[in-house]
């Protein structure tokens, strides 16, 4: 997972592949995160009844955000950064919303029994 610096001073730096899996992770975890409490924002106070979808949706497009940071900045620690068209946004917003298809199956569609 960690390897040599290019530089040869021992220098240990986070392989590319690891970077990858991390921001695969943080993806999943985030685009869940809203559908799996009550709290606004994530780590705010709890909401009163039930959180409404466009709060849940709202959160994820700050997630969505700051999962990107997080990419960026692998990727600015990696090497020199891609310039990217908005048909690479496109991609990852609807990946982003994909990966939240457990977590809204778990809010919305799953019927419990008290």
């Amino acid at each position: 997972m960690c390897r040599p610096g290019a530089d040869g001073r021992g220098k240990t730096s986070v392989s590319q592949t690891a970077s990858i899996w991390l921001v695969i992770l943080a993806a999943l975890v985030a685009a869940n995160l809203p559908f799996a409490n009550q709290r606004w924002g994530v780590v705010g106070p709890l909401a009163h009844g039930r959180k409404p979808l466009w709060a849940r949706l709202a959160e994820m497009v700050v997630l969505y955000l700051l999962v990107g940071g997080l990419a960026l900045l692998l990727e600015r620690r990696a090497g020199q950064i891609a310039s990217q068209g908005w048909e690479f946004y496109a991609v990852t917003a609807t990946l982003f919303l994909t990966l939240a298809f457990p977590g809204f199956v778990y809010r919305y569609l799953v019927h419990r029994r008290d």
